[in-house]
């Protein structure tokens, strides 16, 4: 094997698009996927650890961790074929526990998994068409259990444990939410989906049986064992972009296309194509996690929304949301922050939320955080540093700093530093970036975009373009080793230019397909490319010519590179082969064992050599090259690898790939031979600014100086004033303490007298109390001793006759034993004289017993058993009477006992009775003072309820007097209700009258309006006219101009035939000066003819003019006198106008005089309502001059119509003249003149009379 060893050092990415791609480790360390590994990354150390994939693996496609953290398991495709990689998290480096490769089933790939709470299940979801759900035990790599979960094809995103149960099991996909529980070696369905089927995209466990689901239409919904609790819809809160947003928006993800082995998911993909076609607006929920308090899911794009629970019940609000920032690099900030969230993750102590997002990024944000920004939404920050999200394109180091530039199809550039592992500058532009390189100082670089190829500076704080060339779509660009040159291909041409005047030195053309590859030698004066024609050129740079070249049209060369003596070229390409090559020949080719190389460097020493290949391994080897197969191959990225470097001083290696990651590799040899190039200068720390910026910054500077001044002064003037006013305040306030505690002192002395005072009042009531208290102490002692003794007394009663029941019950005992006793010697002297008569009888009959021995025995037997018989009979008869009395004595003993406890309760009795007295005595005198007071309230609410009464009974007096009056007022108001309407009938007529002549004036108001129409069309002739004079003016001045050309032109031939006749004695010259006259001025044979032609043209325009300028006179004169025509009936018409308005005015006032007066009996009205009922005498004159005043008012109302009937006459006498106006030709009104419209006094005249 060979002994150059590449060890992974630190990555620059991340692959999104693997199913849950982002989880804590610990508190301080995250795993995420990136190229063909999976990296362990700290974020306060900020250091990687790296757990590659497995040998020949295609790509990660998902990846699970355990609850206990112990164990990650990763989904592959390890040639072509799917596998379950399981590692040991805890062991140091990560080693593998358990691979899953072989399967009795079909299965293409599996695109989710969970472990089980335990972690001794392992739960995977194959893709469609299969669909199979299995269930694992792990450790024995024995399968519990397979269930097919769609037969529709339909995709599946995400399956889970519950976080409490190893057998129940939740799944969703497009279409499908089934809950699974494992018993008896199946999974059963447990749940029955309701309603129309929804898009599943993402599910969490919030409770031991709650699941929180999203939809692609922005809904979530609760389910509780299955069934449906909760559901809520999330709202966009931004307006939707118009369709050619989207549409720009569209075209520009679809640049960015990853190859079939690193799109491992189907999930995001599927989910934007099943939803894209409709729910364009619709935010898509793509990521759920659960947390203590609630859950956090996205909510479209760049957003996500935290949910917590309800006290009281089990639903959620949201209580936050959360933005992923713009980005003030992006080339369209608006829309930097629209990337969908795909991955959600809390640590342990759900400080930290963690998303993963479509476009490759890292986000995090601290809880805390969240609850400070209240109200308005808080932002997420870059978990590390923002990364590629498309294929990267170029690569570039440089010799002076620790530098790398990268550029990829996402179109920005980004420089990185390999020694503190940073993002030292990023920015995005308009056009994708093909190419890079950087130059050997780290100050300058050359790109070459999709438009132009363009040499750009590296500012301090931005990239910032000086020099552009018009090379569209340069795929390959270097600078020469030592930063004098560099070279741009376009197409199939090499352009070389210099750093100095930024010129085209030359252009190296011969190939005649693509050029893919092209390298300087180390003294820079050749330069070696290669392309897809199966060409391999070495040129001369001083003749611009090739030197060497090599053919093979059977290959398309990939890369090249030369060795360090620039002796060999190396070229590798699509023919599975590394080629040496010397002299224009091929030396030899070793075979790349079925893969495609697509990258090769050698470092600056000529020992090691490092390719890449297309499916993302990187092979380091010795040189010379070997022929066996001797060489480490290490995984590396999930795509074709793009570009490799080696760093200046082979100390790193630098590897990026169609994945969008950037890998940087420690490089060792296992000898230790002459790898360590000892740097002679440290890495440069120079920076460029611009003078520009320097100003700037310097003027700011200065104006932050004078401003930090302006502020220190005004601090000081604030602080001076600030003492001055506090020393006053001081002042004041020791004055005013000063002043308080003299007053204190002399109150304190007020209060000491007084206090003397009350202390001797006290003695003396103290001892009087005592006095009172020893007094009340003996009588109630006499009191209780009394008691006391009568207590005794009885106490003394009780106990004899406690003891003469005793006795009693002691002679009662006696009394029963002895009559026991009596009975028991009657009955055995009884059946001792029965035994004896029967031994007798026995005696006399042994004889006949003798002769019947067997009937005798038999006899004897049974009266044997008798006798037995009864004397058990007896003895129970007699134990059962002794066991009565034995039981009645013990009753006796235990009331005995019980009269002894009553006794004793008696005594405590009596105790608590004398503390109750003792009690119930100061209750008693708190009771008589409550009495008094209580008396006391008594006597003054009996006081207050006579008073009351009078008072009512005076109310009700006076309510009955004012019923009378009411009666009274209610037949008044009859009699004048009457007589209003009456005077209402009255008006109604003049009030048609008035709408009449109203309605004729509208009409007249309408002539006039047409008066208005006719005068506005003649002032549109007028204006005609003058545009026709105005046109005429002009003609006339471009005559005139043309007349004015035409003199000058003569005089200039004047003055040239003057010059002519000079020469009248040398006829040759002066036939040269004739000629150059005819040449000048005669432009044509038919002068004469245009010049006969212009003469009649201008007799004809000066007719023509004469003719329009006496038309326009003469409308000029008819204009003045139809104007003065106009006048005159226009002053007529509006004199008219003003009388009209004039008695029109007077009518109103007429009418507002009679409601007036109308208004006065209403109110006379209501002051007969006032008037009390004795002052009758008084209200019989008001009552006669209501009777008159209506007479007298009806005389006026005649009046007024009269004069109406009159003003009525005279408008329809003007009619009449201005119909008679009318008829007269040449009669109009002047523009922009009406009357004043009657709209409104209508409205007043109508409000007033309903």
């Amino acid at each position: 094997m060979s002994a150059v060893v590449a060890q992974t050092l630190h990555v620059f990415g991340l692959r999104s698009h693997v199913a849950n791609n982002i989880f804590y480790f610990d508190e301080q360390i995250i795993i995420f996927p990136s190229g063909n590994h999976c990296v362990k990354y700290n974020v306060d150390q900020k250091w990687q650890k790296f757990i590659p994939g497995s040998d020949k693996s295609q790509g990660m496609l998902a990846l699970s961790i355990s609850p206990n953290r112990r164990y990650l398991a990763i989904s592959e495709t390890v040639q072509e074929k799917p596998a379950i990689t399981i590692y040991e998290l805890s062991s140091i480096p990560c080693r593998k526990r358990k691979v899953l490769n072989n399967f009795d089933f079909q299965v293409q790939k599996f695109i989710s998994m969970a472990f089980s709470p335990d972690s001794k299940y392992l739960l995977a979801q194959t893709s469609p068409p299969e669909s199979n759900l299995v269930y694992w035990l792990w450790e024995k790599q024995k399968v519990m259990a397979i269930v097919r979960i769609d037969t529709q094809n339909n995709p599946v995103y995400q399956v889970s444990f519950s976080p409490q149960d190893n057998t129940q099991v939740c799944v969703t996909g497009n279409g499908m939410f089934k809950l699974l529980r494992f018993t008896e070696g199946t999974l059963k369905q447990t749940n029955f989906q309701r309603g129309e089927p929804q898009n599943y995209l993402a599910h969490t466990w919030v409770a031991d049986d709650k699941i929180v689901v999203g939809t692609d239409t922005g809904k979530l919904f609760l389910f509780e064992s299955g069934d449906q609790r909760w559901e809520t819809s999330i709202m966009v809160k931004e307006p939707t972009r118009d369709s050619k947003n989207l549409d720009v928006i569209q075209e520009s993800e679809s640049l960015i296309e990853f190859p079939p082995i690193s799109s491992p998911l189907p999930s995001y993909e599927q989910m934007v194509a099943a939803s894209s076609h409709s729910q364009l607006s619709m935010p898509q929920v793509f990521a759920i996690a659960a947390y203590s308090k609630g859950f956090a899911c996205s909510a479209g794009p760049g957003r996500v929304l935290l949910f917590e629970k309800m006290e009281e019940k089990d639903f959620y609000r949201e209580s936050r949301e959360i933005r992923i920032p713009v980005d003030p690099q992006s080339n369209d900030p608006s829309q930097s922050d629209k990337q969908d969230v795909l991955c959600l993750c809390f640590s342990p102590s759900e400080e930290t939320l963690v998303a993963s997002t479509s476009k490759n990024q890292l986000y995090s944000i601290t809880m805390s955080l969240t609850e400070i920004s209240k109200g308005e939404p808080a932002h997420f920050e870059y978990l590390m540093y923002p990364l590629h999200s498309a294929p990267i394109t170029g690569l570039a180091t440089c010799i002076r700093k620790p530098l790398i530039a990268t550029c990829s199809l996402d179109r920005s550039i980004r420089i990185w530093n390999y020694e503190t592992n940073t993002l030292e500058l990023f920015k995005e532009y308009q056009e994708e970036a093909y190419s890079i390189s950087l130059h050997p100082s780290g100050h300058f670089i050359v790109v070459g975009f999709a438009d132009k190829l363009r040499l750009m500076n590296l500012l301090i704080d931005d990239i910032r373009s000086f020099k552009e060339y018009s090379v569209r779509g340069c795929r390959e660009c270097s600078f020469s080793n030592g930063g004098h040159l560099f070279a741009a291909v376009n197409g199939n041409v090499i352009h070389v230019y210099t750093t100095t005047n930024l010129e085209n030195i030359s252009s190296l053309k011969g190939h005649t397909g693509k050029i893919r590859s092209i390298v300087w030698n180390a003294d820079d004066s050749k330069l070696i490319s290669g392309g897809t024609d199966g060409a391999v050129y070495e040129w001369n740079l001083s003749t611009g010519k090739r030197e060497t070249e090599c053919v093979l049209k059977s290959c398309s060369y990939n890369c090249v590179t030369v060795s360090p003596d620039a002796k060999i070229i190396f070229a590798v390409g699509s023919d599975h082969t590394l080629k040496e090559i010397a002299d224009s020949s091929i030396l030899r080719e070793i075979s790349a064992f079925d893969v495609t190389y697509t990258t090769i460097v050698i470092s600056h020493s000529g020992r090691m050599m490092f390719v890449g290949t297309s499916v993302g391994t990187i092979r380091a080897m010795k040189y010379p090259l070997p022929l066996q197969k001797e060489f480490n191959e290490y995984q590396a990225h999930a795509g074709p690898i793009t570009k490799m470097l080696l760093t200046f001083d082979d100390q790193f290696l630098l590897t990026a790939a169609e994945d969008g990651c950037l890998f940087t590799w420690k490089v060792f040899d296992k000898d230790g031979r002459g790898i360590k190039r000892e740097r002679e200068v440290g890495f440069a720390e120079e920076v460029l600014v611009t003078k520009t910026d320097m100003e700037e910054k310097a003027q700011v500077m200065l104006e932050l100086k004078t401003r930090v001044e302006e502020l220190k002064m005004e601090n000081e003037y604030q602080l001076r004033l600030k003492d001055m006013n506090y020393s006053e305040k001081i002042k004041e306030l020791t004055d005013k303490f000063i002043q308080e505690m003299e007053s204190l002192k002399t109150k304190n002395q007020v209060l000491r007298t007084e206090k003397e005072k009350q202390d001797v009042y006290h003695r003396e009531h103290i001892e009087n109390l005592l006095d009172k208290q020893s007094r009340e102490l003996q009588d109630l002692e006499c009191c209780n001793n009394q008691k006391l003794l009568l207590e005794y007394e009885k106490y003394q009663e009780l106990q004899l006759k406690s003891q003469r029941m005793q006795e009693e019950y002691e002679k009662q005992l006696r009394d029963n034993d002895e009559t026991k006793s009596q009975a028991l010697e009657e009955l055995t002297e009884f059946y001792e004289a029965k035994l004896q008569e029967k031994t007798t009888l026995l005696e006399e009959a042994q004889e006949d017993v003798r002769q019947q021995l067997r009937e005798f025995e038999e006899t004897k037997k049974q009266i044997e058993e008798d006798e037995d018989r009864e004397i058990q009979d007896i003895k129970t008869k007699y134990e059962k009477k002794l066991r009565d009395e034995k039981e009645s004595n013990l009753r006796l003993k235990g009331e005995t006992g019980i009269m002894r406890k009553k006794f004793s309760s008696l005594q405590k009795e009596i105790e608590e009775r004398t503390n109750d007295i003792e009690t119930l005595k100061g209750e008693q005198v708190k009771l008589q003072g409550v009495i008094k007071s209580l008396e006391k309230d008594i006597q003054g609410l009996k006081r207050e309820i006579q008073e009351r009464d009078e008072t009512i009974q005076d109310k009700e007096k006076r309510i009955y007097d004012l019923k009378k009056k009411n009666q009274e007022l209610g037949k008044f108001k009859f009699v004048l209700d009457y007589k209003i309407k009456e005077l209402k009938k009255q008006i109604e007529p003049r009030e048609n009258e008035i709408r009449v002549m109203k309605e004729q004036i509208q009409e007249m108001e309408a002539e006039l309006e047409n008066f208005h129409k006719q005068n506005t069309q003649l002032e549109l002739n007028i204006t005609e006219l003058w545009q026709k004079l105005r046109a005429t003016d002009q003609e006339m001045r471009r005559e005139r101009q043309k007349e004015r050309d035409l003199e000058a032109l003569v005089k200039r031939f004047k003055t040239d035939l003057h010059n002519c006749v000079a020469y009248i004695q040398e006829p040759r010259l002066l036939k040269e000066k004739i000629r150059g006259l005819f040449e000048k001025y005669v432009q044509r044979a038919d002068m004469v003819e245009i010049a006969g032609l212009n003469t009649d043209l201008q007799q004809e325009y000066a007719r023509q003019r004469e003719h329009l300028e006496r038309n326009l006179a003469t409308l000029k004169k008819k204009v003045v006198k139809e104007g003065e025509l106009h006048r005159t009936d226009y002053v007529r018409i509006m004199q008219e106008n003003v009388s009209l308005i004039k008695e029109i005015n007077e009518l109103r006032r007429e009418l507002k005089f009679t409601r007036s007066q109308v208004y006065d009996l209403e109110a006379a009205l209501k002051l007969t309502k006032k008037v009390r009922p004795q002052e009758v005498s008084e209200t019989e004159p008001s009552r006669d001059m209501l009777s008159t005043a209506p007479t007298a008012r009806l005389n006026e109302q005649e009046e007024t119509g009269r004069i109406i009937e009159m003003q009525r006459l005279e408008i329809q006498r003007l009619r009449d003249q201005i119909q008679e106006q009318e008829q007269i030709t040449g009669f109009h009104t002047l523009a922009g003149v009406r009357l004043p419209s009657l709209s409104n006094s209508e409205v007043d005249l109508e409000v007033k009379t309903n």
